[in-house]
């Protein structure tokens, strides 16, 4: 099942609980994360950056959105951190139902005026957008950038921000880093601000940065009012060490031979997260009902 963004967390804000966006890199993670999908009975958001998109080609999601249709389980294909126009419309190109448009490192007038307009694009065609307010630290262990000091997202300027675009869901800045954090730095997220963004803000928000934070933080994001988690370091990290594992000790080189334990490996992160956004059989509210106000299939 292929929905959109607004499909898709319309039913998790309404049950109160969130769905993991995990980044995938090839179909070795395409796999893990539909196959987990499906094993849990989860929703589940299918997630590339455009450097991830340049490396697996556009013709990749031909697969991958006939793999989400013909699932029983609702997936929402999303295009993480797009930079520009030109990458949300490529994006649109290959069928994903869902795009980014990160404009947090412009001054506020230019976010706005930037996200506007792949807004007033996107709204014509059923596509959903995600907006970014603030910014997301960098461990320096990823490609996804970031910045080396976290400017936490303002409330009033989310209220601004949600009001003047017309975005669906937005990213917000509380304390996390895109990467897996080094031993000596310990990640705090300021649920304060989480909670001063969420009374002033109704849409679905969204976390980044959502690998290597504690369990019992993440949870409580979710409680207080986060809908989506980005999820990519960390089931990509149990993917490799595995693979690291069977190539030290091993002399195999057929793929078949060496990636089922990988994809196991990462297979078991992303079920563990699922728990933790609770939204293991949460699928099922998707399919129950004839008379959700959405289509079940994104055309």
């Amino acid at each position: 099942m292929l929905i959109n963004m607004n499909q898709m967390l319309e039913v998790a804000k309404e049950n109160k609980f969130a769905v993991g966006a995990f980044n995938v890199a090839d179909s070795n993670f395409l796999r893990v994360v539909v196959e987990a999908a499906e094993e849990n009975d989860s929703p589940a958001i299918i997630a590339i950056h455009p450097t991830e998109l340049d490396f697996v080609k556009d013709e990749f999601f031909q697969y991958a959105v006939s793999r989400a249709k013909n699932s029983s389980v609702p997936f929402v294909i999303h295009m993480d951190h797009g930079d520009s126009l030109a990458s949300i419309m490529r994006a649109i190109h290959c069928g994903f139902t869902s795009v980014m448009i990160d404009g947090s490192l412009l001054p506020f007038a230019e976010n706005i005026a930037v996200t506007k307009e792949v807004v007033d694009v996107c709204k014509k065609i059923g596509v959903s957008v995600e907006g970014e307010l603030g910014t997301i630290g960098n461990t320096g262990t990823t490609i996804e950038g970031g910045v080396s000091e976290v400017i936490y997202t303002k409330p009033e300027d989310a209220e601004e921000f949600v009001a003047k675009t017309g975005i669906d869901t937005l990213a917000v800045a509380i304390g996390t880093a895109h990467g897996i954090y080094p031993k000596d730095v310990k990640p705090e997220l300021k649920m304060d601000v989480l909670e001063q963004i969420k009374e002033r803000v109704d849409i679905p928000l969204v976390l980044h940065g959502g690998s290597a934070n504690p369990d019992e933080e993440i949870a409580r994001a979710v409680q207080i009012g986060i809908q989506k988690v980005n999820i990519s370091s960390d089931y990509k990290y149990a993917f490799y060490k595995k693979c690291r594992e069977i190539l030290a000790s091993t002399e195999l080189w057929d793929p078949n031979a060496i990636f089922p334990e990988c994809i196991d490996a990462a297979k078991e992160v992303v079920k563990q997260k699922m728990g933790l956004f609770q939204s293991i059989d949460k699928a099922s509210l998707y399919r129950e009902s004839n008379e959700r106000p959405f289509r079940h299939e994104f055309n």
